[in-house]
């Protein structure tokens, strides 16, 4: 089955069958609901089971057939929007728990691979992390001592290992890690149902509801009734304004290639530029894996923008590829793909109860960039919650929190999110209809109306309302996912207007046959 978040496939998917089980088809009763079946959503019905839970997962794809197939699948320590900066928004000890549970994540999954039997390909490696060309390297100096005020084992070193590229001085995170993400989830699922845990794919979940009588509500009828529900979706599905002020979706985009087995040396690397107020780091990251012929490949990602604001989504893979090329020893490109991340405005997930929602409601939410982990952190942390039991990083990743020094960074994001409301009184993208080619996409004007139109392989054209139904932002075409994608919150539909990516729970309406006109 393919991946539930676009047209590309990653090179996880395109090796490994994604599970699939059987559609809800009635009522059930479960100690805890958990609503998303990647890596969080997985982990904490894992740890829950483990712990004696009785635990029903739905999910409306497959397992693992969002985010989590899309990832490049680092397990690191290091994290993306540095120490330094979390230091600074969230003091010392803010970092210091950062870091803890990051390492801590990584061992978890080590411990449940080792106690599982999966084979996932996990290895432990180091991390190199470098300045591009032209950059101060004082930001790799206050992120090395950050780092270390954070207890983070890190070395610097004159430059990384790479024959080919002078890096410059960088800095080795020790003892990071990587691993296939679809194995370990099928084999995390395996343990789930010998535990006696349900999991049911191809179920879309229309509506969370908490308190005395919580239950989970499914697009086809069947409720689940539970004691606690945990929404781990990527991004909230029943939170319509709270969590999605304090975040941003960005599209990053990764390409995988082949390389001379041994050329690079076996390593996570990571390059990281100037900061920006209004904007993630912008950085690439690389790491190998063994290709089935017995050479390597190079996993290689970047070119990060918010969701829904680029128009030259292919041509970002060709700048990956030129960027990659120029730095390593790469032969042919064997595979293309992006997913989605969600950027907390103060650079920490949000995992615990649900804002403004009745006391038994969960979330995991705002990976940064590093899902796997802090997917893992969720399962461990939630699972603390739900059984009353305290845990250290319960402040840190509290959703409610409020870190008035990320002020600036809140106010950026949500003044642009305002901003998209202005495509409303724009014009059409095309000029005549005949200018949509086949197997693309363009919003049009109709009135004070706007559409999604999109023409199949078969020439045959398709129109919907353009708007999306979480807070009404036009939606924009996605030209390499062949989506639309919302770009006020990171909603996401396939051509035909399903939907793929939350916060919106519902597809794009039909338009009136016959009602365009340009």
């Amino acid at each position: 089955m393919r991946e539930q978040s676009g047209q590309s496939r990653s090179i996880w998917s395109a090796t490994t069958e994604l599970k699939r089980e059987s559609q809800l088809s009635h009522d059930l009763s479960a100690d805890v609901c958990v609503v998303g079946a990647g890596i969080a959503g997985i982990t904490t019905a894992y740890l829950l089971g483990l712990e004696g839970k009785a635990v029903v997962v739905l999910d409306q794809g497959a397992i693992g057939s969002g985010q989590t197939a899309r990832t490049t699948a680092h397990l690191t320590n290091a994290v993306d929007d540095r120490y330094f900066e979390i230091e600074r928004l969230h003091g010392a000890e803010g970092a210091r728990l950062t870091a803890e549970s990051h390492s801590a994540a990584i061992s978890r999954i080590e411990r449940i691979v080792a106690e599982e039997q999966i084979d996932c390909d996990l290895e432990r490696l180091d991390g190199y992390l470098f300045m591009p060309p032209g950059a101060f390297t004082d930001r790799l100096e206050s992120e090395w001592e950050a780092a270390r005020r954070a207890g983070v084992a890190v070395d610097r070193l004159d430059r990384a290992p790479l024959p080919l590229l002078h890096t410059g001085p960088c800095l080795r995170f020790l003892n990071q890690g990587q691993f296939q993400p679809l194995k370990y989830l099928a084999g995390l699922t395996r343990a789930i149902q010998m535990q006696g845990g349900r999991i049911f794919t191809e179920t879309r979940v229309t509506k969370v509801e908490g308190g005395a009588h919580a239950h989970v509500k499914t697009e086809n009828g069947p409720t689940v009734q539970a004691a606690a529900v945990v929404v781990a979706t990527n991004t909230p599905i029943n939170d319509l304004v709270a969590i999605h002020t304090k975040q941003a979706a960005y599209r990053s985009y990764v390409i995988a290639a082949k390389i001379p087995k041994g050329s690079v040396t076996r390593a996570l690397y990571w390059d990281t530029g100037p900061s920006n107020a209004s904007h993630p780091v912008p950085y690439h990251y690389c790491r190998l894996l063994d290709d089935s012929d017995g050479g390597e490949l190079l996993i290689v990602g970047g070119e990060d923008h918010k969701t829904g604001q680029a128009d030259d989504e292919v041509e970002r893979y060709s700048r990956l590829e030129s960027w990659t090329r120029e730095r390593f020893p790469i032969k042919e490109v064997v595979s293309r793909w992006s997913g989605q991340v969600l950027e907390p405005v103060d650079g920490v997930a949000f995992i615990g109860r649900n804002p403004m929602d009745a006391p038994n409601v969960y979330v995991a939410t705002g990976d940064s960039g590093m899902g796997m982990t802090h997917g893992t952190i969720a399962g461990i942390l939630l699972t603390d919650l739900i059984f009353g039991r305290s845990n250290p990083w319960s402040q840190l990743y509290e959703p409610s929190r409020k870190t008035l020094r990320a002020a600036w960074n809140f106010m950026g994001e949500n003044l642009n999110v305002a901003a998209q409301y202005g495509d409303w009184v724009t014009g059409s993208d095309v000029s005549s209809l005949d200018q949509i080619q086949k197997d693309t996409g363009a919003v049009v004007r109709d009135g004070l109306a706007k559409l999604a139109v999109y023409r199949d392989s078969s020439g045959t054209l398709h129109q919907l309302s353009a708007t999306c139904p979480h807070l009404g932002c036009v939606v924009e075409w996605n030209a390499a996912e062949k989506t639309w994608d919302c770009p006020c919150h990171g909603s996401r539909f396939d051509c035909l207007g399903h939907v793929l990516n939350g916060p919106a729970t519902k597809d794009l309406v039909a338009a009136a046959k016959g009602q365009v006109l340009v």
